[in-house]
This record gives C-alpha cells, structure tokens and sequence, in this order.
C-alpha cells in the first residue's frame, strides 16, 4: 500500500452491523467513528425503559454465539468477558388454536420425544429434515455466508450446489415434503418470518436455521440484546475509535469519483477515507446518495423490490405477576387459525387481517432485571404488512383496535387476566419503522431474503455504485438476523484493505458530539 492508503472511516448507524463493521476496522488499524441518530448504540437491537421496565425494541435471542466471539476474537479480546450469555432450555413452546403444543429443545432425544408426541409417523421425516438443514447449514451458512458474493462469477461457481439443494422451492414446500402433520409442517416452517421472508416462497436453503438450533442452541444476552451493543460500542472506544449518538446523516458525500466522508443535518462535514452504511440499503441508495446517478440500485430498480413485511410490537409491563401464569415461558408462539392464506394477506395482499400470530417474549422468566421486583415485561410481536402495498393500512387509525385484539387473543390463549395487571404500554408499527429507523416501507427486516435477493442479487458489501462505500447490516449479504448482521461485517473485513499509519489513529478523535 502506499502512503495515501486509507486511515480513517465512518460507519453510519450504530447497529448491530455497524459496531460490529466498527470492530473489525478497528482491528485493521482505521480510526473509527460511528454516527448515529438515536440515544444509545444498538439500532434496532436498542432498548426503552419506561416505568422501570426494559423493553428489548428488536432482536431477543443469540443463535450463533460463536460469531460474536470470533469477533471480539478478531479485536485481541474476549466476548464472554463482557457479556453473560444463558441459554435457553427450552427454546420456545408453539401454541395451536386446537389447544396442542410443542416444545422446541435442545436435547435431541427430548426433541425426538416431542415429534413422537404429536406426530409419530413424522419421525423419520424430521430425522431427514435435519440431516437437509445440516447440509445446508454447512453451504448456506458457512460457506457462501461468509464470504463476498459482489461478483457474479462467485454466484455462477455454486450454482450447480443450488440446483442439487433445491434452492427454487421453499422453506414450506421442502417441510411439506419431510411432515405430514400441519402442525409440525408449521413449526420447521416459520423461521423465515425472523428474518423477514414469507415461508411459502423463500428458498429451502434457509432451513439450515433449524441446524442452527441444534448445534449452537438458543441463548440470550443478560441485560438484553442492548448489552450486547453497549459491550460493542465498549470494545470501539477502546480502540480508539468514537461512538457518537444524537448525529443524523443526511448524506454521503462523493470528491473525485469515490466517497470522502459524510454531511449531517447540521450541515457540517466529516471527511474519510472510506464510508460503511449501516443504513438500510434503500435508505443509502435513494436519500444519502441522492444526487448521484446509479447504475443498479436505481430509486426504479428499488421500487421493484419485494421489502419484508412489517411488524406491530407491543411492549407492556405487568404488576405482580412473576409468579403468575407458571406455563409461560421465556418465548412463546401463540398460532392463528391461519397459516398459508394469513401469509398471503401480509404479503402478497398487503390486507391486516383479524386474526394475528404472536410471538410472545417474556425476558424476565430469565433475567429479573428487565422489571421492578415482582413485575414482568412482555414483547409481544406480530407480522403485518408493510406500508407499500396499495390498499396501505392506516395506523393511526388501527393501531389501538390491533392492539385490542392482540390483548382479547393473548388473555384467551396464553395469560388469563392481563389487562387487569398492565401498568406500562408502548407500540410500534410499520410507521415506527419508517420514521425511528428510516426503514423503506416501514419494512421489519430490509430487502425480503428470496432466493433472487439474496447473496449476489442483493446489494453488496462493498458498493457497486460508489467506490469506497461498503455496505452493513440487514440489507446487504448475508441479510437480517443477528447471526446475519455481523455476518456482514466479517465478509467487509474481506473487503476493506488494512489501513497504514496505525500508530497515530488514535490522535486527534473528530469529537463529533458529546454521548
């Protein structure tokens, strides 16, 4: 490298991707400096606190701890030093309509139990769906997952891989194949909906999720998902580097052909060598890079994309209730009387139907930090549609009837008596989404993970428009989830060349604002 190698990067947005893009730049000697509009670090992994209730805003489990320790690996440190992980025994219960249940676990013959329970003739069938997951586990997720898909060579070479996974059918279809009971069909089925994918069209390959379970387990982080990005912002500053909140970017900007720095709603100017967005990928591309023509990901081509659905949580907080409703544990799915066609409503319909599924968490059966003594704190989340589709809901209008009837639902199915014990309530919508995270259509999760948006298809980590520019976070490859997301950042590392100069970054930070 030469003597103007690159020395100093910012990353827009302190999410889950961007700390983690922060780290490992850190790492190759960059001087850092994290901007984000919000009070904490975290972005959609932050928290609220209100009443003395902490409500975890989005991500509530860690599936693949060792990604989070290989990053802070990757920075001469060690992850469990500075966040406690428990995991989860069992993972979640899946509630029917018709009164039956199942309980996800980690012990295998537990699990092989539990299918002979419900359905017996389906053993064979779930032994098979496993040994499907694993394969695709180890090409889905290790191999293609974390390394660059920005050529289209690196798509065509693993075509051939594809075919023989059968990537063209989906999740469902492949279930559908491996289970005769609806149930069991739904409960290997419906992991795509936490990564923002409608089961009934995208790809098999994201049954791996299922593998994910069972080699790594389901944890969660003490203190929440939001200790987890404190911890990160933590290991930032320890390199030197800034994590500076209450800063709204409003643009990337572009000397000499590639990006110099950014430009913030206050109309000041910090200047990089190169730039990481965190934001989503349409929000970059159609309003930070807004005066530069772009080859592919035009505002036309990204009017065509199919985004995520949206998401209506409601988070409350609940008076002497830890030793009430015994049966609840840490996760709940409480299941409609729809699968398929409820899909289709949020999805393709673009129709917010009466009827819900609801996932239900209940963080302080594990960490009783989350509430005042004797209290709980639920997260209750629902799939909806997002904001773009024609016949758009109003939710100024609907947010409380839907919360109304997500309360009838749950006391009826899961927790008998609530509204009698709420003492705190806050909601989001798709609108939430929109104006807290600047999410294109309100979307939950980005770009929609079909199999023709995903790895190649998806907007890179490194720009195609713009050189310098590497892109975070849900929006580019892998995609969403929390495995996903820093997923992201190790595939930039890839990318981005080690900076030079490394022992004078430190000096002279940018103090952009005050935290």
């Amino acid at each position: 490298m030469t003597d103007s190698a690159p020395s100093r990067a910012i990353v827009i947005g302190a999410g889950l991707g961007g700390l983690a893009s922060a780290m490992r730049l850190g790492a190759k000697g960059y001087a850092v400096t994290v901007l984000d509009r919000l009070d904490q670090p975290g972005g959609r992994g932050s928290s609220i606190t209100k009443g003395g209730h902490r409500f975890d805003l989005g991500p509530t489990i860690v599936t693949v701890p060792q990604g989070l320790r290989d990053l802070w690996a990757a920075c001469g440190r060690d992850f469990d030093a500075d966040v406690t992980l428990k995991p989860m025994e069992p993972f979640y219960q899946i509630r029917w309509p018709d009164g039956s249940s199942f309980t996800m676990r980690n012990d295998p013959q537990a699990m092989e139990a539990e299918i002979t329970r419900l359905a017996p003739d389906d053993l064979k069938g779930y032994r098979q769906f496993l040994a499907d997951a694993e394969a695709r586990y180890w090409f889905g997720y290790e191999d293609l997952g974390r390394r660059p898909m920005n050529k289209l060579w690196d798509l065509i070479k693993v075509l051939p891989k594809f075919a023989w996974y059968r990537a063209d059918r989906s999740v469902y279809a492949h279930a559908a194949r491996r289970f005769r009971d609806e149930r069991l069909r739904f409960a290997f089925s419906f992991h795509p909906l936490f990564i923002g994918g409608d089961p009934f069209r995208v790809t098999s390959m994201y049954a791996l999720v299922s593998h994910l379970e069972k080699a790594f387990g389901v944890h969660y982080a003490m203190g929440g998902v939001q200790a987890i990005a404190q911890a990160m912002a933590g290991v930032v500053r320890d390199q030197g580097g800034e994590v500076c909140l209450g800063v709204d970017v409003d643009e990337i900007l572009v000397r000499q052909g590639r990006a110099a720095g950014v430009k913030l709603k206050d109309g000041r100017e910090i200047t990089a060598d190169i730039v990481v967005s965190n934001a989503d990928a349409g929000h970059t591309y159609t309003r930070l890079l807004r005066n530069r023509p772009k080859k592919r990901w035009s505002d036309a081509k990204l009017a065509r994309t199919r985004w995520s659905m949206g998401l209506y949580v409601w988070y409350f907080g609940t008076r002497g209730t830890r030793e009430m409703w015994r049966d609840v544990g840490h996760h709940s799915i409480v299941v409609g009387p729809r699968y398929r066609e409820h899909i289709k409503d949020i999805f393709i319909r673009g129709h917010l139907a009466d009827d819900m599924s609801l996932y239900v968490h209940r963080p302080t059966v594990t960490d009783a930090s989350a509430a005042p003594e004797g209290d709980d704190t639920f997260y209750v989340l629902s799939p909806v549609p997002h904001l773009g589709h024609a016949n758009g809901v109003d939710w100024t209008q609907e947010a409380e009837p839907y919360r109304a009837k997500m309360l009838a639902m749950l006391e009826e199915r899961l927790l008998p008596g609530l509204s009698e014990r709420i003492t705190e309530s806050v909601t989001f919508t798709p609108e939430t989404f929109r104006d807290r995270y600047l999410s294109p259509l309100g979307a939950g999760f980005s770009i929609e993970p079909r199999i023709l948006q995903s790895a190649w298809f998806r907007p890179h980590n490194v720009s195609e428009e713009v050189p310098g520019l590497y892109l975070a976070g849900a929006g580019t490859h892998p995609g969403a989830g929390v495995p996903g997301v820093i997923g992201t950042a190790e595939v930039l590392a890839q990318l981005v060349p080690d900076a030079e100069r490394a022992a004078t970054l430190v000096a002279a930070p940018l103090q952009v604002a005050a935290e």
